[in-house]
This record gives structure tokens, C-alpha cells and sequence, in this order.
């Protein structure tokens, strides 16, 4: 279609080319004085800036001299940073810095070129002290002034603005040192020999303490449109970080580690950054994960990172792979107007051989070579608000569809239906081997021993062992409750078949490997029924620590009371299962009579009154048997005597212990006593005041502790 001709009088023709020439004149004279002008103005806005960063920071740069070369770029040499009543943190010999002009007619500074030769950034910690402390300084002075509400999207926005802006289009840099120095007991030095970026190619060479390694950086960036792509990795070895493993005995290597940003961009109220982190060989050791190396083969995940108003997130859309098995996180970290912590999992129905195979290296030994067949799934979801914790959510489910066991492993996870050979462990070291089976005098079929023990002792320890599959929810959910609330791990949530899969199957190291191949192997377990629930009971009715270097309920009934299993009292079976938790002071709870302290009355009264209302046992308003147990009289005079005071917090205690009565908010021993950090036991003394005793007192306590060591060994 022909476009109809438009005709513009001629006098606004001209009248807009002399509007365009007179602008065009008016910017040619103000350019020509801003140009005239720039050497002034450039050092006013040095000397500006010097003055800020000491009044804000406390920071005395110097620069040695400065100007133009060319219209944009600032030429500068013998720079240097020094934190006040600090070690110098950095100096630059010569740095030459170009900007963009369209974007600084807009206020943005965008870099065009920066060349740098010979520099060095210097961190040094000192105890307590660093020369970075100046940033916390300037923190503290802005979360005084700034009194609006702060909106985490925003500055996220333009945080990475920021440093986008801060990427210039070219790139030389030759001889940046960075060194780590943390009182002087881990020390890192990376010398950045070349980095240059040419057309948006990045390419590094960095040399580790002196020669030790060689690392590179390389990639491609293109900051407006804020999208990078970056690998790290080191010539023909792993990269590895020494300065963790002397510093915090970790031990961290990969073969490459990519990051990718592909977007990054509002979406409605939230600002949303999209890209992809993957490693390869990633070898992890530390003490605390596990006794040896922990292997991943190829990770990565495609992430999707939200930034709201008061919330930081990582979206369900993202996905992490592990091999050919693929798992959907949900994270979310909510910060005002008070604290929540929310987390999801969620696994598609896929090849359980697959998700078996995709678990790292040296993560579940015992499972080496197990093969399994069919599919499983996987849901996980916990929820707390920090203003009401009681009302914490979580639960976990791994649903199995025509899942069997094809091959066992390593391990096989069915031996203790058998005979077999227990060995218990004490600090890491063997105590004895104990036969579970008929050639064991002391061992005691399930059908031998008193109902009196055994409901006493699933009543405290785990109620609904007969009806859970290895797991209760509601358990969990409390001890994560408790453990937030006193800021640190005084709770766990393991059930006997927990505890029982830890002494028989695992090392009794307490790492996070542990415990994870702990889980798995129970659902094992109790998803394939692999052993019975009566034979689980069994096993660690006659396994269990009940004193010091008594195991199982054969040794404890006859060590304490001289009888066999299967003539306890209902007041011996309260006591037995009370000493479960903390078996190695149960000789402190008897007076030296032989009867029990008078502070155990509250528990039998308690825990009598739950089985009575179960139909476990008679109704008794005497206390259930306590004023009749009665320490076999052998045993009694190695007690000590009743004046005695012993603080029993300085007794090794085991955190995995299983939750005593999974159905109240707190422990039963702090519900009945309600312990306090000032009184970590009942009705005895601490440390301090057991220093205050006299020198004879103190004399009799360890020769009547020797003598009962000797008796109980």
C-alpha cells in the first residue's frame, strides 16, 4: 500500500535545522569547556572520593599521580589502600581506566577498558581482627541511618548491576597478587600472571603458592545482557584449596567447576536470576561429613534464584542431577518481619537402580554393590516460622513401586536374622566380642524376657515400634522443634530400629554419611521386611549398653539384680529402662542401702500411670514398685556413700540416643525434673561446687569410684 505524501512547509524545515545547530553549538561549547575543565574536575572528584572512603571507612588512599589519556580514560599510578590502625590491603603500580560516554550522559559508569600492571591485594586476619573490618563498620552505620524498609529485590538489582557495569569491554591485567594470611597459620597466595577479556572472551592464568599449581578462569561474558559463562579448572591436576584443609581440616578438590548466568530480570515483584552450577569429581573429607573421601561424579544443577522484597529463594522449577537421577529443591529464606525457613524436595518416579547409582562415592559402603529393581519417589517438606516454632511442619516420604532387593552388596542386611558376633565400641575403640545366639549364656530370647522390661522400656523409648516402618514423623518434627529453641543439638529422633541398624551394621562414628546410610538402611529394612519387628527387638534387647561394660538385658538383670530376665519386677523393668539413655551413672541413682534415690519416685510414678493407662500394668499408688527395688547386696558396697555428690554431665552421653516418650514436647528426664543450664542433673552438684569439698571427702570418692570400676569391669 502506497503511503499518501506528506508536505512539510519549508519554514519549519528551517526553523529545525537552526533549533538542531544551535543544540548541537551547545554542546560543542560545553564539551569544549568540560574538556578544558577535566584535569580540575577529575582531581576534585579524587579528592572527594578519598575524603568519603576515610570518613565512611576509615580508609587513607593515596594515589601517587593522575589524569587523562584520551577523552574517557584516567590514567593512575602508585595507588594505595590502607584500613586505619591495619595492615595495608592493597597497592597498584599502574592503572589505567577507560568509560563508556554514552551511559555516563545518563549517570551509569560503564567500563570500557581497564589495564593493570603490577598490584597486590593483602587480607590479613589477627585473632579478631582484619583489614576488612572496615566494611562491617560501614554496615553498622547504615543499618543506623537507614530507617526504610529495605527491599532485597532492589538491591539485588542493583548489586549486580553493579558489578556488571564493572566489567569492562577489554581487559589486560599483568601481576595481581592477592595473599591470605589467617594468623599465620594458613597462608594462600594466588598470583594473577594474565587476565584479559578481548570481544567478551575471558581467559585467566593464575599461579597457586608460588608454582604449587596452575589455575584458569576462562569464559565468556556479556554483561548488558547479563548473561556469563565461566569454567575454573587447573592444568593437568584437580584444583584443590590447601587453605581449607589447614585451616579447617577440610579437604575440597574438582576437575572443573562451570557457572552459568543466562537472565537476570524482574518478574513481577521479585527479581529473577536463571542459570546453571555443575563440578565435576568433586572429592570431599572432613571429619564431621565422613572418615573418608566423599565422591561426586558429575553434579549440576539448573537453578532459578528469586529475590523478593524480604525472601531469598531457590524455585521448585529448579532441578539437580546427580548421574541420571534427578531431584526438584525448594528453598526459601524468608527474612522479615520475622525469620522462616522453608524447604521442599520432590522426586519424579524414576529408576531406583539409577537414584542407588547416583549416590556419591564413599557415602554408603555398606551398600557397595547392591542391586536393586523397580521405582521410587520422593517428597519432603518442612516449614518453620521462627515466631512460632511449636507449629514447625515436616514430613518425608520414599514411596517404593515394585521395588526387591536382586543382589546384595557389601552388607547384607538380613545376617542378624542369624547368629552372629556383636562388637560394641566405646570412644571409637572394640570393648569385646559378644555372641547374639544359644552359645551366649547371657543371651535371652525375646519370649524369656519380663513384659514388666519390655513394655517399660518401649513405653520410653519408642511407643509405636510395632506400627511405625523404622520412622516416626511426629518425633522428628519435636526434636527439630527442641533443638531450635535451645539454639543446639540436646535432642534426636531415632527409633529402636534406628538405633539398632547403627550398633549392628555401622561404625559408631558420628558423621552427617553416617547417619544418612543409617536412614537408608532402615528403610531397607522396614520396607522390605527384611527382618522381622520380634527379631529387631530381640536383637537389641541383647545389645544394649546398660552399664559400664554390661550389654544386654541377660548382663544388666543379673549384674543389678541377680535374677534372669524373665523375673523382673515392674519396678526393675522402670529402672532398666530408664538407664538406657545414660547407662553409665545408673550405679549413682542407688543410695547406699541398696534402694533407689528418692528423686527416681517421680519417674516410676509417671511412667507407671502411661502403661497403667495402656493396660501394660496394674494401677499402683505405692510408685509401681520403686521402694522394692533393691541393688543385689554384692554390689552394694561399692556405692558410694550418700552424702556423696557426682556431677554426671562429666559422663559421655549419645546424642543418638532414642527420643524418651515420643508423644510430650520435652525428654521425660527434663519434663519430670525440668533441667535448667544452671543444673545440667538432678539434685546433685556441679563441677564448682565439688571443687569446694574437702580434700578428705574428695580422697574417699575416688577410691570408692576405683572400687567400683573395678567391680562393674
Amino acid at each position: 500500500m502506497r503511503l499518501p505524501k506528506i508536505n512539510i512547509p519549508k519554514k519549519y524545515i528551517k526553523a529545525g535545522a537552526w533549533v538542531l545547530g544551535v543544540f548541537l553549538v551547545l554542546i560543542i561549547i560545553l564539551g569544549s569547556i568540560a574538556y578544558s575543565k577535566r584535569e580540575a574536575l577529575l582531581k576534585q572528584m579524587i579528592a572527594k572520593a578519598i575524603k568519603k572512603a576515610d570518613t565512611d571507612y576509615g580508609l587513607a588512599i593515596k594515589i601517587g599521580d593522575a589524569g587523562f589519556n584520551g577523552l574517557s580514560t584516567v590514567h593512575m599510578k602508585n595507588i594505595s589502600v590502607v584500613p586505619k590502625d591495619r595492615d595495608t590491603l592493597s597497592t597498584v603500580n599502574d592503572l589505567t581506566v577507560g568509560v563508556k560516554l554514552f551511559p555516563l550522559l545518563f549517570g551509569d559508569v560503564k567500563l570500557a577498558e581497564v589495564v593493570l600492571n603490577t598490584g597486590k591485594v593483602n587480607v590479613v586476619l589477627k585473632d579478631s581482627l582484619t583489614n576488612l573490618d572496615f566494611i562491617l563498620k560501614r554496615k553498622k552505620k547504615d543499618k543506623k541511618d537507614n530507617k526504610a524498609k529495605i527491599d532485597l529485590s532492589e538491591i539485588a538489582h542493583d548489586v549486580l548491576n553493579q558489578v556488571l557495569n564493572k566489567i569492562p569491554d577489554d581487559m589486560e591485567m599483568k601481576n595481581l597478587l592477592f595473599t591470605l594470611n589467617d594468623n599465620d597459620t594458613a597462608k594462600l597466595n594466588l598470583m594473577t600472571t594474565t587476565a584479559t577479556i578481548d570481544g567478551g572472551d575471558l581467559k585467566s592464568t593464575i599461579l597457586v603458592n608460588d608454582h604449587e599449581a596452575t589455575w584458569h578462569i576462562d569464559g565468556k561474558l556479556k554483561p548488558g545482557k547479563k548473561q556469563m559463562d565461566v569454567i575454573f579448572f587447573a592444568d593437568g591436576q584437580k584444583v584443590e584449596l590447601p587453605y581449607l584443609e589447614n585451616k579447617l581440616h577440610a579437604k575440597l578438590s574438582f576437575d572443573t567447576v562451570r557457572t552459568e548466568m543466562k537472565s537476570a530480570e524482574y518478574s513481577g515483584d521479585n527479581f529473577k536470576i536463571t542459570g546453571s552450577w555443575s563440578v565435576k569429581n568433586l572429592l570431599i573429607n572432613h571429619p564431621k561429613i565422613a572418615s573418608n573421601d566423599i565422591i561426586v561424579k558429575n553434579a549440576k544443577i539448573d537453578a532459578d534464584m528469586l529475590i523478593g522484597p524480604n525472601f531469598v529463594a531457590l524455585d521448585s522449577t529448579s532441578t539437580v542431577f546427580l548421574k541420571d537421577a534427578a531431584i526438584h529443591p525448594y528453598l526459601k529464606y524468608t527474612l522479615s518481619p520475622h525469620k522462616i525457613y522453608e524447604v521442599k524436595l520432590h522426586a519424579d518416579e524414576q529408576d531406583a537402580q539409577a537414584v542407588l547409582n547416583a549416590f556419591p562415592e564413599g557415602l554408603f559402603e555398606s551398600l557397595d554393590g547392591l542391586q536393586v529393581k523397580g521405582k521410587i519417589k520422593y517428597d519432603l517438606n518442612f516449614y518453620l516460622d521462627s515466631s512460632t516454632p511449636d507449629s514447625l511442619k515436616f514430613n518425608s516420604s520414599l514411596t517404593p513401586y515394585n521395588f526387591k532387593i536382586v543382589k546384595w552388596g557389601k552388607l547384607n542386611l538380613q545376617k542378624i536374622n542369624e547368629t552372629f558376633i556383636y562388637t560394641p565400641y566405646e570412644y571409637g575403640k572394640p570393648m569385646r566380642d559378644i555372641t547374639i545366639g544359644p552359645a551366649n549364656p547371657n543371651y535371652t530370647p525375646l519370649a524369656q524376657i519380663s513384659s514388666n522390661f519390655k513394655n517399660a522400656l518401649l513405653t520410653s523409648e519408642d511407643p509405636s515400634f510395632y506400627t511405625h516402618k523404622g520412622f516416626v514423623e511426629e518425633s522428628i518434627r519435636k526434636s527439630f522443634v527442641i533443638n531450635f529453641k535451645e539454639k543446639k543439638f540436646v535432642r534426636g529422633g531415632s527409633t529402636i530400629s534406628m538405633q539398632l541398624v547403627k550398633n549392628v551394621f555401622l561404625s559408631r562414628q558420628k558423621t552427617l554419611a553416617r547417619k544418612a546410610e543409617e536412614i537408608l538402611i532402615v528403610w531397607l529394612i522396614e520396607n522390605n521386611r527384611l527382618i522381622s519387628k520380634q527379631r529387631m527387638l530381640e536383637v537389641y534387647f541383647n545389645i544394649i549398653e546398660m552399664g559400664k561394660n554390661i550389654y544386654g538385658i541377660g548382663e544388666a538383670s543379673r549384674q543389678y539384680f541377680g535374677k534372669s530376665p524373665a523375673d523382673l519386677s515392674i519396678g526393675e523393668g522402670i529402672f532398666l529402662a530408664n538407664i538406657v539413655p545414660r547407662p553409665k551413672i545408673a550405679m549413682f541413682k542407688f543410695r547406699g542401702d541398696g534402694g533407689l534415690k528418692d528423686y527416681m519416685l517421680p519417674y516410676f510414678r509417671y511412667m507407671g500411670r502411661i502403661m497403667a493407662k495402656r493396660g501394660l500394668t496394674p494401677a499402683d499408688t505405692s510408685g509401681y514398685g520403686f521402694y522394692n527395688v533393691r541393688l543385689r547386696e554384692g554390689l552394694r558396697r561399692y556405692l558410694l556413700p550418700d552424702s556423696a555428690k557426682v556431677d554426671t554431665a562429666a559422663f559421655d552421653t549419645d546424642t543418638d540416643a532414642p527420643v524418651k516418650m515420643q508423644d510430650e514436647s520435652k525428654n521425660l528426664f527434663d519434663r519430670l525434673f525440668g533441667r535448667s543450664k544452671k543444673d545440667t542433673t538432678t539434685k546433685q552438684l556441679t563441677v564448682q561446687d565439688t571443687v569446694k569439698k574437702t580434700r578428705k571427702e574428695l580422697r574417699r570418692e575416688r577410691r570408692e569410684k576405683r572400687r567400683l570400676e573395678k567391680e562393674t569391669n
